[in-house]
């Protein structure tokens, strides 16, 4: 039986509960509602809840726990001299006693001894989908008869219902709290042991940055270089040279349409202008690298300028096209969102429509401007596909956004590309530009909070 399979079944059971619940109530009330405690759905959420919470429990933990419980078995039925073999190869039988057992092409000769471990495999995946599809199953019918079983006009129903709910959201937000610190902490881990390897004075502040590191301590190239600088450069002016393009456009475009447009004509280009969003970043690599680049290429050179095939311009003119919905939308609906009184109490002073959006309505929705400005940072500088398709992947020192240049995220898929040893310098490299990278936008999250809480107003 298939997750799929039991999840279902668990999700009918538990409306069943919902429903018998609430059947119950009323019963027990003599089919008037006003004589129990909590409205009558409330004590189907009661039975629900205890339905669904244990036997999506008993799933997780099954599910979770039931792959290496069933390795370790069919490896300890193998026979001794297969089991005498190093980790390494112990790890490729399994693999092909997995693959085997799935149908899938295995790597090399299917002998006797694995063909057993195969199917021993699947009868005892079976075997534990049919047991975990019962036990669910009896769980779940028993937690509906017992909560039936509590169901009473005086079962304070609701009560208990918003405090396994308020229960269940506490779970969930400190899960979310926890995945960050793991992602954190994991960054600082592996960020100090590259720093261990390299000075970090030499990765934040030197100049060159070639982590081509060779495997042996007599070749060539042994000792790379890993200066971040040229990264940091590159990052900065493309992301500056895309909000170049995508502030002014964004915010001049949201005043439009939240101040000028018809509503026929904003019902029109809102919806299209939204679906700059919508469209995959690899696409805009290639508009970049087939389109941008030539067309300023040649522009160039009918100017007598040196233009690169790949630059950070390019880079720069196609992700702020890109990002342009993420300050258009977003500062449309914090302007629309100023209250009207303050538009007709400035045009009651015999302000003009001009004047009251320049002096009244945008230092009212200045908080939320800024905070479209910075997402729209931070997604110019996390941006990897257009940058490697258009602006390369040179780690070049310049100023000069008509040269090549390379970003801090390009070069962590770079360094994180293909087979990598987690012991050397180049690939722990990438992990330390990701702890840069982290504090970069949590600076611009701090400031962005300190912008707001400077201009926030409180309106009536």
């Amino acid at each position: 039986m298939s997750f799929t399979f039991v999840l279902g079944a668990l999700i009918i059971l538990t409306v069943a509960g919902f429903y018998l619940g609430r059947s119950r109530s009323m019963a027990s009330a003599g089919g008037t509602a006003s004589r129990l405690h909590s409205r009558p759905h409330y004590y189907g959420y009661f039975v629900a809840l205890w339905c669904g919470i244990p036997t999506i429990l008993i799933l997780g933990v099954w599910t979770v726990f039931q792959t290496p419980i069933v390795e370790m078995i069919v490896q300890g039925n193998l026979p001794e001299r297969m089991l005498e073999g190093d980790p390494a190869q112990m790890s490729l039988i399994m693999n092909d006693i997995r693959n085997l057992a799935s149908g899938n092409i295995t790597s090399g000769e299917i002998t006797p001894a694995v063909q057993a471990a195969a199917d021993q495999y699947v009868s005892l995946v079976q075997t534990s989908a049919l047991a975990k599809f019962v036990l669910i199953l009896v769980v779940g019918i028993a937690a509906i008869a017992y909560a039936r079983g509590k169901i009473a006009p005086s079962l304070r129903a609701r009560n208990q219902v918003e405090k396994t709910m308020m229960a269940i959201l506490i779970i969930c937000s400190v899960i979310a709290i926890l995945t960050t610190i793991g992602i954190v902490m994991s960054l600082v881990f592996e960020s100090y042991r590259f720093f261990e390897k390299v000075s970090p004075v030499e990765f934040l502040f030197g100049l060159e940055w070639s982590p081509q590191t060779a495997l042996r301590s007599d070749q060539v190239g042994a000792s790379g270089a890993f200066g971040a600088i040229p990264l940091f450069v590159g990052t900065l002016l493309i992301s500056f040279v895309a909000m170049c393009v995508a502030g002014p456009i964004g915010l001049l475009s949201a005043i439009y349409m939240a101040e000028y447009a018809p509503l026929k004509v904003r019902g029109a280009v809102k919806p299209l202008l939204e679906i700059l969003a919508g469209i995959p970043t690899v696409v805009y690599g290639f508009f970049a690298a087939l389109t941008v680049a030539p067309f300023l290429r040649d522009q160039g050179t009918f100017l007598g300028l040196d233009i690169s095939s790949e630059s950070a311009l390019a880079a720069g003119l196609v992700m702020g096209i890109m990002i342009i919905p993420f300050v258009s939308s977003l500062s449309d609906d914090v302007i629309n969102a100023v209250p009207q009184s303050l538009r007709e109490g400035s045009y009651g002073l015999g302000a003009t429509k001009s004047e009251t959006i320049k002096r009244v309505i945008l230092p009212a929705a200045l908080p939320g401007i800024v905070g479209s400005f910075m997402l729209a940072i931070s997604r110019a500088i996390g941006e990897t596909m257009i940058v490697v398709m258009a602006a390369g992947l040179g780690a070049n020192l310049t100023a000069n956004p008509l040269e090549a240049v390379t970003t801090v995220t390009v070069q962590i898929v770079t360094l994180l590309v293909g087979d990598q040893e987690f012991d050397s310098a180049k690939t722990l490299a990438a992990f330390a530009l990701g702890l840069v990278l982290f504090c970069v936008t949590l600076c611009l999250n701090i400031i962005a909070m300190a912008v707001v809480n400077k201009y926030r107003e409180q309106y009536d």
